[in-house]
């Protein structure tokens, strides 16, 4: 012998369960699209001040030694390969 509102109070529950795995799916994916879209601002934000990697990872570092607790950084590239692209990036603006 089943009790019709202890049936009913079951079928709203897992309605709800249903409800809150659809809406947490949704928060998670608003927080990626929100994380995509501020990483898109920053590297607009760095593309227009025209720095180099090498530059850019000594602000970082600068910045993270403020932060005691904060991941260690790795370097953005190589030491060469940071050579050679301000080098053709130089070379761009002696051309201009």
């Amino acid at each position: 012998m089943t009790n019709p509102k202890i049936e009913k109070a079951k079928t709203e529950i897992e309605k709800t369960k249903v409800k809150i795995s659809e809406l947490q799916a949704k928060l998670r994916e608003q927080e990626r699209e929100k994380v995509r879209l501020e990483n898109e601002q920053i590297v607009a934000l760095v593309r227009g001040e025209r720095i180099s990697d090498a530059e850019l990872t000594a602000l970082l570092r600068s910045l993270h030694r403020d932060e005691p607790d904060a991941a260690p950084i790795a370097p953005l590239v190589s030491e060469s390969t940071t050579t050679r692209q301000e080098e053709q990036r130089n070379a761009k603006y002696d051309e201009n």
